[in-house]
């Protein structure tokens, strides 16, 4: 982003580092203006900063600085400010509707007299593709290769789309697939912690780099010192189109850590025990910050692990300050020397170094944690806060065995052409994959090590284990092949399958027919382990139930044990050659082992090399060929990519709200229905809504590919919106899956079909749920879904916040019960009909009346709060929502 050069304060000021100057915003000339700013958690230092260098008066004004000093007397405040993050980042999920619409918006500004071209990034934009590889292909040493092959085979229209996106849009680039997962991308290289760019006057200016991505765990860049969030999509594409960030001046909680930790605790151990805390003590819609003498034992890559998991807590961000270990890693990865020399200079000059003598932060509230007392952990099965000792794993599955999935027997069944068996529990799914983990160089080395023990000894994986080693980058493969552990890994079965999320993602790719058909058969409670940071209902295999978080040695150890139902911590794993038992704890590998290889085998020069021409990617890419110049050529027959009916029609004024007159009841949830709930990226069923349409346009089953693969098509999407295997309507009992009932006729129908009823008789929707509504993934596909099935609003006892800000921003009406009240106390079942009136006259968080009238005829309302937060909400909401109101404004 160019600052404006705007400076009511005159807090521009001018730093020289190695002998060149750059100008900068003062925070202690602000400090002089305003109010002493030294003990502002440095979350909010980066914030001013921002303010500071973006005042002018109208959209940032002095009040609103003024607001965040003033912040520090009761460490909450109720107020609206304007954010500009310096750039976005995207995956290809994510991205692939994100450039649809921006294609799209092309055509509509055309359409309106304008020019296609305004519809351009403002602020550099970055999107890895990593989301798209599936696991076909394992255990063998030419799985990448066929998994490579098979992911350009099937994703050749949406390649060759962001392809013309990075050469049709201006400042707008492509990180190649096979190169790794977009938040390890963006921590190993893509991130500067301080970033510049040459004013209006042609200066150059430093200021923190700062970030929105469309993937919910870009919250990892935190770690590094970096600001950065999940947003949806379209809040991104605001983004980039100049339109600031509205947010409310957040609440910061500060956790103090202490102490280090104890050998053979890993990172996954310490975020899960901080994900359950934090879960705990409620920090939705707020920022952590982390602080105390427990920071300087804690490696960057580990903070990136906690940072990285924030929306498994709830908070916005999860944010730690530079000091000497951003430092060393900046050096670790390779960044420029001068870049270092900046950062650090920077850093002490605005008061955001952070070292023993720093003053300690005001918060709004904290809590602590001794790292010496965590403990090994999992967690699960559905949750990740769900976090449960190691000890105790078997018995809590048991327990859920009986409680939650009705199975009080343990039946051990027959795989068809096997010499096994397969029962509850079992661990079908072992993968070492994700953004959180693969990022950190102790716990793959960690991993490597139990391999290269197991190995030793003669252990090897369960048969009936399907099991993946999916890196963040390829600087992950070249520290395991230089220290040989790439052999032990192959040798236990964890060869490599590719550079990307892959199972974490739901792309877990298919377990063998005769396991798979076990499990339907029997009825099984199979499981998954995964290194991830999601293992809700249905996300992560549709064979599996039951997904366990977990670090990535315990991944490698729970494949040889191969069931949750024993103690891995003192039943043995297996026989070694000689036939005596096998411990965990005699493979389990010392914290002087990890660090040695760490330190012998992890260099810069690895990091250089790799990242030196990170945009070029392979032959593969190279040879995709593009079509379509400042507006896209839209493929008349395409499942993949298709013009979005957003802007259909669309004119310079926005037409006028309406009220929700007799609405129906479309679903009624419970608590935690996550993003996954609402729009699955996994599988596509045969016999679904989606399912048909694509065999109604000649695509075979075996080319379905996936709902996050195809998110550049809303005819597809649509018919996905709330149709994940395991959601469960309230409105038809001991029924999974995306039904409901259908009020005119009383009968049960896909959710999608319905709604298509609903829209057919002009009948408005809304949806009932619990706490947390939309928890879990940025995906914008979850609103954009919602509207398009005809939801005018979502009524929830909570919501997370992302998926609020991407409801608003396609102009569904989000209410909240009041405290206390309910679907359940309210007697609501979803037989009744919703009268919303005034929608026109809404304003921010006002209190508004429900009206409802009973299947019985009887009449009753209630009050419900409107989580319409902000009044540039309120912009957007009135537009139609962001796009529409982004559109014109441009147009005009």
């Amino acid at each position: 982003m160019i600052p404006t050069g705007q400076d009511s304060l005159k807090t521009r000021s001018t730093l020289t580092v190695g002998g060149k100057s750059y100008g900068y915003y003062s925070l202690t000339k602000a400090g002089a203006a305003l109010g002493d700013v030294s003990r502002l958690p440095y979350s909010m230092k980066v914030l001013l900063e921002n303010l500071l260098r973006f005042e002018d008066g109208v959209t940032v004004t002095r009040d609103d600085l003024q607001a965040m000093v003033d912040w520090q007397k009761e460490r909450k405040i109720s107020r609206e400010i304007q954010y500009r993050p310096a750039r976005v980042l995207m995956q290809d999920f994510t991205g692939v509707p994100a450039v649809v619409d921006l294609a799209a918006m092309r055509d509509a500004m055309k359409s309106l007299g304008g020019d296609p071209k305004k519809i351009n990034p403002l602020v550099p934009v970055h999107l890895v593709i990593d989301h798209s590889v599936m696991v076909d292909e394992f255990g063998t040493p030419q799985a990448f290769e066929d998994n490579v092959a098979l992911e350009y085979q099937r994703n050749a229209e949406r390649y060759e789309f962001l392809k013309w996106g990075s050469q049709s849009f201006d400042d707008f680039q492509v990180v190649p697939p096979g190169t790794g997962i977009c938040h390890q991308v963006n921590l190993e290289n893509l991130a500067q912690t301080v970033w510049t760019s040459v004013d209006q006057n042609g200066e150059m200016v430093a200021y923190p780099d700062t970030l929105v991505g469309t993937d919910s765990h870009t919250t990892m860049i935190n770690g590094l010192g970096v600001l950065g969030w999940g947003v949806g999509g379209i809040e991104a594409e605001a983004a980039m189109l100049g339109q600031p960030v509205s947010m409310l001046i957040p609440e910061v909680v500060g956790f103090r850590l202490s102490g280090a930790l104890s050998e053979g605790i890993t990172a996954t151990d310490l975020v899960l025990t901080v994900t359950q805390m934090l879960r705990a003590k409620g920090v939705v819609g707020s920022f952590v910050e982390f602080y105390g003498p427990g920071l300087a034992a804690l490696a960057l890559a580990d903070r990136a692990t906690i940072a990285n998991m924030a929306p498994e807590y709830g908070a916005t961000c999860g944010f730690f300050p530079i000091d000497e270990r951003t430092i060393e890693y900046l050096k670790l990865t390779g960044r420029d020397d001068e870049r270092i020399e900046l950062v650090e200079a920077y850093a002490r000059a605005q008061g955001m170094w952070r070292d023993e003598s720093s003053p300690e932060p005001l918060f709004t509230d904290s809590l602590e944690l001794d790292l010496a007392s965590v403990q090994p952990s999992l967690a699960g099965p559905k949750r990740p806060q769900d976090r449960v000792a190691l000890r105790d794993v078997d018995n809590r599955f048991n327990d859920e065995l009986e409680a939650t999935y009705k199975k009080e027997h343990d039946p051990r069944v027959a795989v068809e052409g096997a010499e096994h068996d397969l029962g509850n529990g079992d661990v079908v799914i072992a993968a070492i994959t994700s953004c959180t983990n693969t990022s950190n160089p102790s716990v793959l080395v960690a991993a490597g090590l139990v391999a290269r023990k197991a190995r030793a000894l003669g252990l090897t994986r369960k048969p009936w284990v399907k099991t993946s080693l999916a890196p963040g980058s390829k600087v992950v493969t070249d520290y395991l092949d230089a220290s040989g552990l790439t052999e032990d890994l192959n040798a236990i079965g964890f060869n490599l399958v590719g550079y990307g999320c892959t199972t974490c993602i739901g792309n877990s790719g298919p377990l063998s027919a005769p396991i798979a058909k076990a499990i339907a058969d029997h009825d099984l409670v199979a499981v998954s382990v995964l290194s991830g940071n999601r293992n809700f209902e249905g996300r992560v295999s549709p064979d599996c139930r039951a997904n366990y978080l977990a670090s990535p040695p315990l991944v490698v150890a729970y494949s040889l044990l191969g069931t949750v139902r024993a103690d891995i911590a003192s039943d043995p794993l297996g026989k070694d050659r000689d036939g005596n038992d096998v411990f965990l704890k005699d493979i389990w590998p010392s914290n002087d082992e990890v660090r040695s290889l760490v330190d012998a085998h992890v260099h810069s020069t690895m990091f250089r090399q790799r990242y030196a021409d990170v945009f070029r990617g392979d032959a593969r890419w190279q040879g995709i060929a593009v079509t379509g110049g400042d507006t896209y050529k839209w493929p008349a027959a395409s499942t993949y990519i298709a013009n979005p009916p957003y802007f259909e029609g669309m004119t310079m004024t926005p037409k006028p709200l309406t009220d929700i007159v007799d609405a129906k009841t479309l679903a009624v949830f419970g608590d935690s229905i996550t993003t996954d709930h609402i729009s699955p990226a996994g599988a596509i069923k045969l016999d679904s809504p989606a399912g048909r349409y694509l065999q109604d346009h000649q695509v075979s089953r075996a080319e379905f590919n996936s709902y996050g693969a195809r998110r550049g098509n809303h005819d597809i999407m649509m018919r996905g919106t709330f149709a994940n295997i395991r959601i469960r309507n309230r409105m038809l009992a001991g029924v999974e899956g995306g039904m409901t009932r259908y009020a005119p006729t009383g009968e049960e129908l896909a959710i999608y079909d319905a709604a298509m009823k609903y829209q057919a008789d002009g009948t408005p929707l809304v949806v009932l749920a619990g706490k947390e509504y939309g928890t879990g993934s940025s995906r914008d596909w979850a609103a954009k879904g919602t509207v398009l099935l005809g939801v005018r609003a979502v009524i929830a006892e909570s919501f997370e916040r992302i998926h609020r800000s991407n409801l608003v921003g396609m102009g569904v009406l989000p209410l909240q019960y009041e405290d206390g009240a309910s679907a359940d106390t309210l007697g609501l079942d979803g037989s009744e009909t919703f009268t919303i009136d005034s929608v026109a006259d809404i304003t921010p968080r006002q209190d508004v009346t429900v009206k409802v009238v009973k299947a019985d005829g009887s009449h009753s309302s209630f009050r419900a709060r409107c989580r319409i937060d902000t009044y540039n909400e309120l912009e957007y909401f009135r537009a139609g929502g962001i796009l529409p109101f982004v559109l014109r404004n441009l147009a005009a």
